[in-house]
């Protein structure tokens, strides 16, 4: 089962409702995970596969993937890949994007290289070179064309690197973003356009401008760039139908923007701009209850866990956190837990995963 109440990370986690009564749908904290060896102070990326409910954490700070039963909560397995590890610099730390292709880890690490772990015998099976300096970072996959897209984030120019899934790994495109001049962030892959979609943070060095680039996985080009004003997208994820929901920065301290997310349709037409809250970076969804959440770490008054609702678009609870550099959530869509990994710095517990499920 899930720790409950681990480390008093549990007690030092205020919900702070919108609504004046807790419905059926509202978050609360039923407890922690458990991150075991060195105290988790550096992660990056967290990933439910939804297909076997496991939970995948990138443990900088153990140098490996960390994998939970989403059910239990029990890890079953810590995958070493020979990642860098937290370093001084994070552009150069590992692991850091993470997804999971059949049987397959993908993971990014700080030498610009991709490693590749199989599951059953939890060993490094290919180590793809993206040809940068900097680390691989986010990542998304392409059932169909069978193609993974992995951001060097940090490298300049920032660049996307699209791989084959298929045996040899081959590398099938490259594409520089010359004018994104504070990297690219979270990409999402869109059954109905069969196109990936990714945040671009911030176009020529002006804060207030930003987009979504349209990727055509069998052409391997940008299609198009969808204008994003006054958000500088970092969290990009997938909502009911054509709707995508950008997780905005805007709002942290120095910005000079006001927080807000903002709704877009793959069209790039602004659907809703969503006040009160921002300064995000990662954002997941759960189809189930139709319901976003966003890892809101650069709050002023602190970093919060943010949940919208997708049907009205509406920003319907915030839950005040005490620290721990929240920018990593993911869901699980078989029992709707909510994981949010906390650092051992200021998290309240000694590097946990807080686990956040609908209350009664």
């Amino acid at each position: 089962m899930v720790q409950r109440n681990l480390l008093g990370c549990a007690t030092a986690i205020l919900a702070l409702s919108l609504a004046t009564s807790v419905s059926a749908a509202e978050l609360k904290q039923i407890g922690t995970l458990e991150v075991p060896g060195e105290p988790l102070n550096g992660f990056d990326i967290s990933y439910v596969d939804q297909a076997t409910n496991r939970y995948y954490l990138a443990d900088r700070s153990n140098k490996a993937v960390d994998v939970f039963d989403g059910a239990s909560g029990k890890m079953v397995d810590r995958l070493p890949g020979g990642f860098a590890g937290q370093l001084k610099s994070n552009d150069e730390s590992g692991p850091n994007g993470v997804v999971v292709v059949g049987g397959e880890v993908w993971a990014g690490d700080g030498d610009s290289t991709l490693k590749i772990i199989d599951l059953k015998t939890k060993k490094v099976i290919d180590t793809i070179s993206t040809g940068g300096k900097a680390r691989v970072d986010e990542m998304a996959y392409d059932p169909k064309a069978h193609v993974v897209i992995a951001a060097n984030n940090a490298d300049e120019p920032p660049f996307l690197t699209l791989i084959s899934t298929k045996p040899g790994h081959k590398v099938v495109a490259k594409i520089a973003f010359e004018d994104a001049t504070d990297g690219i962030e979270q990409a999402v892959y869109d059954v109905a356009t069969k196109r990936f979609y990714v945040s671009i943070p911030e176009l020529k060095k002006d804060k207030a401008k930003g987009a979504v680039a349209v990727i055509n996985p069998d052409s391997g080009k940008v299609e198009k760039l969808l204008p994003v004003n006054d958000c500088h997208p970092n969290g990009l994820v997938q909502g009911p139908g054509a709707n995508l929901l950008l997780g905005c920065n805007a709002g942290v301290k120095g910005s000079g923007l006001p927080p807000v997310f903002v709704v877009m349709k793959t069209d790039g037409s602004v659907v809703k701009v969503i006040p009160g809250l921002g300064a995000a970076d990662m954002v997941t969804y759960n189809p189930k209850l139709k319901q976003y959440y966003t890892a809101s770490r650069g709050m002023p008054d602190g970093p919060e866990l943010g949940v919208i609702d997708a049907k009205s678009n509406t920003l319907v609870q915030r839950i005040k956190l005490p620290g721990g550099n929240p920018h990593s959530v993911a869901v699980s869509e078989k029992n709707n837990h909510v994981f949010l990994p906390l650092n051992a710095k200021d998290g309240g517990c000694n590097g946990c995963v807080a686990v956040f499920a609908p209350g009664s």
